[in-house]
């Protein structure tokens, strides 16, 4: 089963082209990185797939169900129950830049609050919920912590914990340690290869081209709105096929060195 597939999707800010044609498909269990230059649309991409952008044509899959088609908006070929599409859109958990924890609240009420909430699960349930999931980021002792006193990267990893707890499909992460202290990235990128070491389903836009290395199935090169090229990584890093990608790879190897 594919858990994300787009066809041909657009996306416009007034004049802008942000996206141009995005075909992407993701397998169940499959890690894909998406990298690129600034400005090349993956975040956008991500937020297309969350509903926290609306596109302006084409198709979005979840599940391999059509949960958007822009192409057919005047029709109403696609209108699905407000409940029904609620449920699909609960399988992608969705991980920031910035963190957007709530700062009233500590580690363990952050996790809890959408449980009870959305998912409707008793304090209780929600709670052993969250203990569990403090434990798997490794922040146990953090539990009664607000997220001012933690760290960057403890912060990050409370996000992960709580996208987690919705128990998603699909984990969606947008550029995860861009806002980190160089010395705290390694601790996000851990939890998140531990993530991938369990089948979880991920798609994630990064910079990080380590990761991608040894973690991704697939990495995908988007530039100008469009996908240059996608690959395994042993192909991708090693015998890129796009003059783009040959370059920015080129550029972000110098930077390392």
């Amino acid at each position: 089963m594919s858990m994300i597939k787009t066809e041909n999707l657009c996306k416009s800010f007034h004049s802008l082209e942000v996206l141009k044609n995005v075909s992407i498909t993701v397998e169940q269990g499959e890690v894909v990185c998406i990298v690129g230059p600034s400005g090349a649309g993956k975040s956008t991409f991500l937020r297309a797939l969350n509903n926290l952008e609306t596109i302006n044509s084409g198709k979005i899959y979840i599940e391999d169900v059509l949960v958007e088609d822009r192409d057919n908006i005047l029709t109403n070929k696609v209108k699905l129950p407000k409940a029904q599409r609620l449920a699909i859109m609960l399988e992608l958990g969705m991980v920031f830049q910035r963190f957007n924890l709530f700062p009233h609240l500590t580690s363990l009420e952050n996790i809890m609050i959408a449980q009870t909430q959305v998912r409707k699960r008793s304090e209780a349930q929600a709670r052993e919920k969250a203990l569990a999931l403090l434990e798997r980021v490794g922040l146990t002792d953090k539990a009664d912590e607000y997220p001012n006193k933690m760290s960057g990267g403890q912060q990050q990893r409370l996000a992960i914990a709580r996208a987690l707890a919705m128990d998603p499909k699909v984990m969606l992460f947008d550029e995860p340690t861009s806002a980190l202290d160089p010395e705290l990235v390694g601790e996000v990128l851990d939890v998140m290869k531990d993530l991938a070491k369990d089948g979880i389903t991920m798609v994630v836009v990064t910079h990080e081209m380590g990761f991608a290395k040894d973690v991704a199935d697939r990495v995908i090169f988007m530039d100008d709105g469009m996908v240059l090229e996608d690959a395994p990584p042993s192909e991708f890093f090693t015998n890129p096929k796009n003059e783009r990608l040959r370059e920015f790879l080129r550029r972000i190897l110098t930077k390392e060195q």
